[in-house]
């Protein structure tokens, strides 16, 4: 397991705000820092990441907190200003000042020109502008997941939890600021307890007389970064572990059905789904998988079809149709599988009381699919 240690509570942040949030790591003695690390951290201070002043918003809270994981912004100070001749002063300025030139560390991204993605330059798949945070993390991502983790940059783990962290993070954040929605149609329903609305609602009400506007945004500043950490935990912890049992599964399917489009899972309740497509895709599978069989928490038996794509309800192929919505007697009359226990209603999942018993249930399943596709 990767080690994190983060601070246990939001006091924690709010009291380390201005010398650098990383307190949390405060457990590492200095003495076990590299002496590179050390030259960085003394170059940290004096330094100065600018930002605008004002309402602030997501996106450079989290660009601010991201840098000053960094050693050489550790102990760097946040001015919040929209006055070029204080912003000129700065060492790296984000998410104002109306340039976006990465060699003079200038990141912004309201210019009328700008439409930097993480597909371009990068390569990546995402096609959401980015916001100053997006920006940050385009450059300094890889380094900042390695410090906030103690692993080197080039780890492994670092390039696993890259991509995820900015699809399940950071892409969030990007889109909100920069007014996309997340969906062609009008919503069904306002989403206002996200992040960002979270950290919108700290800014101060047209009638707020007395609250300053620097501690709220060191509030802002703490919220984000706890969260922002919690999340890197979540995954380098419980989301990057299952990758390698996924794996195992598909490396002995064969075992499994001669087929090869059926798994079996170890163990219950791993998250698998984005394991098993990013590795169909680096093993270069030519038949896409089609059935996880698993125990569940309680022991009893699963098949659970895959489905087309990551949290998609489309399957690339259902339990058989006459079988979904029935359970127990009546689905075993259907079924003539004696011990079947209930096949959901759309096809994504069915129980029976044995191993043998899911594996027919998914065999059967197929044997129908394909001579259906051959007869097409």
């Amino acid at each position: 397991m990767i080690c994190l240690l983060i601070g246990s509570t939001v006091d924690g942040f709010y009291s380390s705000y201005r010398g650098g949030i990383r307190d949390y790591k405060s457990k590492m003695s200095d003495n076990n820092e590299p002496e590179s690390k050390k030259a960085n951290l003394e170059l940290s201070k004096g330094k100065k990441i600018g930002t605008h002043n004002g309402t602030f918003h997501s996106d450079e809270v989290l660009a601010c907190f991201m840098l000053k994981q960094l050693p050489e912004y550790k102990d760097a100070q946040i001015i919040r200003s929209r006055d070029s001749s204080i912003l000129d002063t700065c060492d790296i300025v984000v998410d104002v000042g109306g340039i976006y030139d990465p060699s003079k560390n200038l990141f912004d991204h309201h210019q009328k020109e700008f439409n930097v993605t993480m597909k371009s330059p990068s390569g990546k798949q995402f096609a959401t502008k980015l916001s100053s945070a997006g920006l940050v993390y385009l450059h300094f991502g890889h380094r900042v997941l390695a410090e906030v983790l103690h692993l080197e940059p080039n780890d492994s783990n670092v390039s696993n939890l890259y991509d995820k962290i900015y699809e399940s993070f950071v892409e969030e954040i990007d889109g909100i600021d920069n007014g996309i929605s997340i969906c062609d149609e009008k919503p069904r329903y306002l989403v206002t307890t996200d992040l960002s609305s979270r950290v919108k609602h700290l800014n101060l009400s047209w009638n707020d007389k007395e609250v300053d506007v620097e501690k709220q945004f060191e509030k802002a500043f703490s919220l984000v970064g706890m969260e922002f950490v919690e999340r890197i935990n979540f995954y380098a912890n419980s989301w990057l572990p299952a990758r390698d049992f996924v794996l195992k599964a598909i490396k002995r399917m064969k075992s499994v059905d001669g087929s090869e489009e059926i798994i079996e899972l170890e163990n219950a309740g791993y998250p698998w789904k984005d394991h098993l497509f990013s590795l169909e895709k680096e093993l270069h599978l030519s038949v896409p998988i089609k059935f996880a069989i698993f125990q569940d928490g309680s022991g009893k038996w699963r098949v659970q079809a895959v489905p087309k794509f990551a949290d998609s309800f489309e399957l690339r192929v259902p339990l058989l149709e006459r079988w979904r919505g029935l359970r127990q007697g009546k689905l075993e009359e259907v079924s003539g599988i004696e011990g079947i226990d209930f096949v959901h209603a759309n096809g994504f999942i069915g129980g029976h009381k044995n191993r043998l018993g899911v594996l027919r249930m998914a065999k059967e399943t197929l044997k129908e699919y394909h001579k259906k596709v051959t007869n097409e």
